[in-house]
Formats: structure tokens, sequence, C-alpha cells
């Protein structure tokens, strides 16, 4: 079994270097996932909004950070779910509430919002329910969603810092494919895009310079391993810089509770 790595690539006097970047920690602590009774939490609650790009309703969950306030404005981290998920798929699977709450309490995060949309509108769920290639086709419009409805809808509503630097965009399987070629192809949108386990071969040079550029697979992952391997690759070539981590395990949970487990920390510092 391969160990897991974090490789990135720095820029010395025009020269690309392999640089061996090791985390606090290889694997998030024990116990990082579960709830803790004497730290502060964050709320998660769940909104609908109408989108004019289809015409239709869709729903998304919101988690606000602990000790958050209305009169304070927060950078987003724009989380999307994989093929079969919803906007549940985060805080029931990943329990991505738990880890950002422990994650707060051990000081490692900048204070934001994370939104996890369905990328699938309510009517559009009812349709497919059982067709999982549906689904993925269905979902691949949401990228214009995102853009056009949900990210206006969520900074009218809520005390959000806009611009580039301030928004975040990552996403597990499908929602890794989604992530990274939305992301790419908006960079003067997005600054920070991660892809853990990313499904999809859609990669574009970003106009703008990122802050971060994340990848990840599990080191036993048959369904995206070689396309996550494949992206590492052709960012190497073209000599953007980007983060390659790969985990211990498949496609599932575990090892996408440690890719938020890393991936937040490193978000929304100036």
């Amino acid at each position: 079994m391969r160990s897991p790595r974090l490789i990135a690539f720095a820029f010395v006097c025009g020269v690309q270097v392999a640089l061996a970047l090791t985390p606090n920690q290889s694997d998030p602590p024990d116990g990082f996932d579960i709830p803790q009774a004497v730290i502060a939490r964050g709320e998660v609650t769940r909104f609908e909004y109408e989108s004019k790009t289809v015409g239709e309703t869709f729903r998304a969950t919101i988690y606000t950070p602990p000790g958050f306030s209305p009169t304070q404005k927060y950078p987003v981290l724009y989380l999307l779910h994989g093929a079969n998920g919803d906007e549940n798929t985060w805080t029931q699977a990943i329990h991505a509430d738990a880890i950002l709450d422990n994650l707060y309490a051990d000081k490692k995060l900048v204070p934001m919002l994370v939104v996890m949309p369905s990328s699938l509108s309510v009517t559009a769920r009812k349709q497919t329910s059982g067709s999982r290639e549906t689904k993925s086709r269905a979902s691949m419009t949401f990228s214009d969603v995102l853009l056009r409805d949900l990210i206006p809808f969520v900074e009218s509503k809520y005390p959000v810092l806009a611009g580039r630097e301030h928004r975040a965009l990552a996403g597990l399987s499908m929602g890794g494919g989604i992530a990274l070629a939305t992301g790419l192809a908006n960079s003067d949108k997005f600054a920070w895009i991660g892809a853990f386990s990313g499904a999809g071969r859609r990669w574009l040079e970003p106009r703008e310079k990122l802050r971060l550029l994340w990848l990840s697979v599990g080191d036993r992952d048959s369904l995206t391993s070689s396309g996550m391997v494949a992206a590492d690759a052709f960012f190497t070539e073209k000599k953007i810089p980007h983060l390659f981590r790969i985990n211990s395990g498949g496609h599932e949970p575990k090892v996408w509770k440690n890719d938020l487990y890393h991936f937040t920390p490193l978000l929304f510092h100036q």
C-alpha cells in the first residue's frame, strides 16, 4: 500500500521544482469527524432558491461557523457532491460540519461560510430517481446555475465577501470534476479550487493565477485515479502550480473526509 503523499510544484529561477510537503499529520487525528460536546459548533441550515437559468427550484445546505455574526462578512466555499448525492451529502455522509467544528476548535480555519448545493433541481430529482447516468448528465448543467443563480443568491442573502479571492470551489467525484472544469474556466470568479477524486478530464489553463489548485485521490480508487494522475501530469506539463495528494483508500467517504480536513485550512489566507 502506498503511503499518503502531498506534492507541490514551485518555480525557482524559472525552473520547476518538485517539493515534498508533509502535512502536520498525514492522516487526521482520531475523532476528527465526530461531534465533540465541549466545543463551539457552527450551524447547519437549508434553503431553496429559484434558478432563472433553468426555471426551477434548487436546494442547498449552508454551514455558518462558530461565532457567526451577521455584521461580519465572510469568504465562501462552495462544496459539490458526487453522482447520486444531494445537498445533504456533505453533512450526512462526510460529516463536514463536525470536521469543520473540530478544525475551528483547533484554530486551524479562517472563518468562512460553506455552501453545499444539490446539483439537481427539486423537479429533476424526482424525474431522475434511480438513474445515476441520467443524474450525472443533468448535473453537468449545474455550472451555469452555480454561476448565474446560486452565487448571486448567496451574496444577496448572506454577509459574504465578493470577489475571486473570497470564493473557493471544490467537490468530490462528479462534483470534483464539475468544480475543476468550472473553476478553471472561471478563474476570474474563483481563486481556490479543489477536486477530490474528481471525475472527468475537462482541464483548462486558468486565465488568472490561482491561490490554490488541489487534486487528490485514493490509492485504491479504480474509478478516478487515472484521471487525477493525468490531471496532475497536465498541470505539471503546463507549469501550473498545484497540490496533488494521494490518500490511502478507495472511492469512498473516508478519503473525502481526509481531503476536507487538509484542504480547508489552506483557504482564504491573505
